[in-house]
């Protein structure tokens, strides 16, 4: 995936906005590809790793994914059954998103 022009212009005087969150961009990406090295979300996504690691900790300790370590790497299992944190989509399953942006 490559990151959209208009998000590469952030840095310009274009005042750019997504209709998904980083949080709902990194879940999306550990939903396709759940060995993905954090590395190389932050790179899909447009972010630091550090910033990358701070939402897979958010979303592990609400509940969103879990983490396992297989060798040397990190496999991770989305709890598609999660509700978002918005009201005014609290009685929708994250499962709905995903859905709609993974095979």
């Amino acid at each position: 995936m490559s990151v959209p022009e208009a998000v590469k212009r952030s840095g310009s005087s274009v005042r750019t906005w997504t209709f998904l969150t980083n949080h709902a961009h990194v879940l999306l990406a550990i939903a396709r590809d759940p060995t993905v090295r954090l590395r190389d979300v932050a790179d899909t996504i447009g972010i630091t790793e550090r910033a990358a690691q701070a939402i897979v900790t958010d979303l592990e300790t609400d509940g969103y994914l879990t983490r396992e370590r297989v060798g040397r790497r990190n496999q991770y299992t989305v709890n598609g059954a999660g509700r978002f944190r918005h009201p005014a989509e609290a009685d929708r399953n994250i499962g709905d998103l995903l859905n709609l942006f993974t095979d």
